[in-house]
């Protein structure tokens, strides 16, 4: 027991009867340490045999460790016959790195369990050899086969713990490497091709040719978002201050996102070359910014590539907003209501380029109101309405005021000072 009460797995009574050790004849202990080197040579062969991972030669640390742990078994088991409350921390020891070494040879911890189902058999097969030539009562060997195998549970808990713990520390130190790439592949661009390559092989991330990245933001009414499980290939930072996700295959990952980012907004930036991952970002971002002004409508998750004429238009608010000032200039001296509705005509004629019975129709207006307006809007804007320069930055303008307008209605706010033209509501087409 540590100083604050609690009771380490080593610390624990075996499995089975606690006094299981106790009724063990201490006097058999020599006996079967004169036989423990045998016994340990046919352990590790059979286990080679019949374990093909573990059937190459024994060298190096992963040899040396197999070879002292059957090794180390033996003599423990010999010991606690011996004397049962020994110690067991410091020998349990070896047993964790056993477990830690299966994380890093990339294996499940099936094989050792196994390995070490096959060692109790082989160990119990040599005992009941020696107990049948010394006559050994058949009550000591039961008591001596239940030893056995409370043992080597003992043994495999001892590796789970090890293996558990490299297992942690092994997902933490990825997730780090697996941020650091992302943070690169985002960063100023300039990364030498190398340091991508050998950081994407140490994060276990292969490297692709087409990538896409999702900006996310969290909502207002969320304050805690559990951790989504996503699928390995799909890189992500949900902590920084500009929380994304980098896709390797779209097609196959964007499927089930949706309902896994539950509380989470999102925008999807366009698949684009994997150096330009920083560009699928900007795009992304831009879209979630859209959406927070209310040019965007809100959905969970918004295709940017739905959006891309908005985001060239809005790319440059204050420059957008220049060009309206100026294009529509003509229309400063009439009043809001006058000034809505010459928009809307001039909009539907830009858009339109038809007749004035074309153009009533688009505005559910009557021809002769149509007419009437355009006559003013040639007063206002003269030979302009006739330069194609002219007309492609009306048509820019009033296209940008319309997302403008939107954006101001559905947040219910003007912002800065308004262009001409700019109503804060679309407002009804009206004559």
């Amino acid at each position: 027991m540590n100083r604050t009460g609690e009771v380490r797995a080593s610390e624990l009574p075996l499995i089975g009867n606690a006094d299981l050790w106790e009724q063990l004849p201490a006097d058999l202990a020599p006996k079967f340490r004169a036989r423990a080197g045998d016994v340990a040579v046919d352990m590790v062969r059979e286990i080679q045999d019949q374990i093909a991972e573990y059937s190459q030669k024994l060298e190096g640390m992963f040899g040396q460790v197999v070879v002292e742990g059957v090794e180390q078994a033996i003599h423990q088991f010999i010991d606690r016959m011996v004397d049962p409350t020994a110690q067991r921390e410091d020998r349990a020891k070896l047993f964790r790195l056993l477990g830690k070494l299966e994380v890093s040879a990339g294996r499940s911890l099936d094989l050792l369990q196994t390995a070490y189902r096959i060692g109790a058999r082989v160990a119990w097969r040599r005992i009941s050899e020696f107990g049948q030539t010394e006559r050994v009562p058949l009550a000591t060997m039961c008591l001596i086969a239940e030893a056995i195998f409370a043992y080597i549970d003992e043994l495999s808990l001892r590796s789970m713990e090890g293996y558990a713990e490299a297992q942690a520390r092994h997902a933490g130190a990825l997730q780090r490497r697996r941020k650091r790439l992302l943070e690169l592949l985002l960063g100023e661009p300039g990364y030498h091709p190398n340091a991508l390559a050998e950081l994407a092989e140490a994060a276990h991330w292969p490297l692709p040719d087409k990538v896409l990245v999702v900006a996310l933001e969290r909502r207002t009414d969320q304050h805690q978002l559990p951790i989504p499980v996503l699928h390995e290939d799909i890189l992500m930072d949900l902590e920084g201050s500009e929380p994304c996700l980098l896709l390797t295959d779209p097609e196959r990952q964007l499927v089930a996102l949706e309902q896994k980012l539950g509380g989470w907004r999102a925008a999807v930036g366009p698949v684009v070359p994997l150096a330009a991952a920083r560009q699928s970002l900007h795009w992304a971002r831009r879209t979630i910014t859209l959406i927070q002004s209310g040019v965007i409508a809100d959905r969970p998750m918004v295709d940017t590539t739905e959006h891309l004429s908005t985001l060239l238009l809005l790319g440059d608010e204050e420059l957008v907003r220049e060009l309206v000032k100026r294009t529509l200039a003509p229309l400063e001296g009439l009043t809001p209501k006058q000034q809505q509705r010459m928009r809307e005509t001039m909009t539907a004629w830009v858009e339109t380029r038809g007749s004035a019975p074309e153009v009533a129709s688009s505005l559910a207006v009557h021809p002769q109101t149509v007419r009437y307006r355009l006559r003013q809007l040639e007063e206002l804007f003269g030979a302009k309405l006739h330069d194609p320069d002219a007309l492609f930055d009306m048509g820019i303008a009033l296209r940008a005021l319309r997302l403008l307008n939107g954006s101001a209605e559905r947040t219910g706010r003007l912002g800065r000072e308004a262009p001409p033209g700019f109503t804060g509501s679309p407002g009804a087409r009206s004559a």
